[in-house]
């Protein structure tokens, strides 16, 4: 037996971790809520039994996560991740798991006619003119490669924040920004696939706008398919993994 390992190692986590999961878990199970601050650095460290340079590290962890904010030099104030923050890290931990074409439309055609039938019956007037403004600006660039791809992303997750509901704008945020190098690699591969999109996206929004959740569901749900089609006939691998932008040049 002498050889032989019988125990595992003994949990190494750095003590920087341990001080950002104790502060996190504080915040998440309300104790401590938004927009409160938290005791100074000096109070932190004494009650969690580390020295400043450690405390510093599991702050700035949680700073980067958006947990906390800086008001100042020394205040620092508990806040609530950005949407664009979540997406970041879960569509890099996407990438990272090679997630391919197919699962990600799989849960595109799910999700985004649902999000269209729900836009049509709860958009605000406020995400309307925003929806009508991005449409008008896509017919106008058209032909510009950069900016089509930019309000292509940007339709879709106005179309989420339209259903006022925080789990659909949460969910889509992410596949919008995996999707961003597709839609790049689609448009070289095929430039009269621009038309659709501008065709689709105005009848969404047209369809949305007039409240008919059936065709803003119905249109929404060809745009998906049409989107995997033009993948298919560009002879894209539909099973390989989907890249963040700049990962293909």
């Amino acid at each position: 037996m002498e050889g032989k390992a019988l125990f595992e190692a003994i949990d190494a986590m750095p003590s920087y971790k341990r001080v950002s999961l104790a502060i996190e878990e504080q915040i998440i199970s309300g104790k401590i809520k938004p927009g409160e601050a938290l005791p100074t650095e000096h109070t932190l460290a004494e009650q969690l039994g580390v020295n400043r340079s450690t405390l510093r590290e599991g702050l700035r962890a949680l700073e980067n996560a958006g947990f906390i904010k800086r008001a100042g030099a020394k205040k620092l104030i508990v806040s609530i991740p950005e949407s664009s923050e979540i997406a970041q890290y879960t569509s890099r931990a996407m990438s990272l798991h090679s997630v391919t074409f197919a699962e990600l439309w799989e849960m595109m055609i799910v999700l985004e006619p649902l999000s269209a039938r729900y836009a049509a019956e709860r958009a605000p007037k406020d995400i309307l003119k925003l929806i009508e403004a991005n449409v008008a600006e896509t017919e106008e660039r058209l032909h510009d490669d950069a900016t089509i791809i930019r309000l292509d992303v940007e339709f879709h997750s106005l179309v989420s924040q339209a259903t006022q509901n925080r789990v659909l704008v949460l969910s889509e945020e992410p596949l919008g920004l995996l999707l961003y190098n597709s839609t790049r690699r689609l448009y070289r591969a095929s430039p009269k696939a621009r038309y659709r999109l501008l065709e689709a996206h105005r009848k969404i929004y047209e369809a949305i706008a007039s409240g008919d959740a059936d065709t803003a569901e119905t249109w929404m749900r060809k745009h998906i398919e049409d989107f995997k089609r033009g993948h298919v006939i560009a002879g894209f691998d539909f099973h390989g993994p989907v890249r963040l932008p700049g990962a293909d040049g």
